[in-house]
């Protein structure tokens, strides 16, 4: 799983060549510009999500701001304590040093665009993406060292009080250990 070399050679990063991956319980990334190609000002993964499917428990990026650019669906997102909606062609700001979690909060399969600035991060969906695919028994475990490596912190005990209050569908996600 890898991104497309974007450049003035090769401008176009199309559906059909672009590679995905599934990273917990169904949730999708979609590995759309790496960000080499912006000199590391940005980077773009697309996350089809399932129905009442629950992106992340609250986590917390120490190194860069996220973006979701809604296409298809109505999501829900938690900033801090702040609970806003969005619908396509909604974007919504996700700053670094903000607990946040989103999730989709309709009864079919919704897509957002993330915008990650500056890039780098986008290599950890790749990365527990490759994880998931080779079945690697103690993913979890991985995906705890996987989220310090990248300057993430994450909440697993916030997974049971989102899926209750969201009417998600995710009471099963695992989560890691807390780093």
């Amino acid at each position: 799983m890898t991104f497309i070399n974007l450049s003035l050679d090769n401008p176009v990063s199309r559906l059909d060549e672009t590679t995905t991956g599934t990273l917990i319980t169904g949730i999708g990334a979609r590995f759309v510009m790496e960000g080499s190609a912006a000199d590391g000002r940005f980077a773009l993964v697309e996350h089809p999500i399932p129905a009442r499917g629950l992106a992340a428990p609250m986590h917390l990026h120490t190194r860069e701001d996220e973006y979701s650019f809604i296409l298809e669906g109505e999501w829900g997102f938690q900033l801090g304590e702040t609970v806003v909606y969005g619908k396509p062609g909604d974007l919504v700001y996700k700053p670094r040093n903000v607990w946040h979690t989103f999730w989709n909060a309709t009864d079919q399969p919704a897509r957002l665009l993330e915008v990650i600035s500056p890039s780098g991060f986008e290599h950890f969906f790749v990365e527990l993406a490759e994880l998931v695919a080779a079945g690697a028994p103690d993913v979890m475990e991985q995906l705890g060292r996987l989220a310090e490596q990248y300057g993430l912190q994450l909440d697993p005990a916030s997974v049971p009080g989102l899926v209750a209050t969201h009417g998600l569908t995710m009471s099963d996600m695992p989560v890691p250990a807390p780093n």
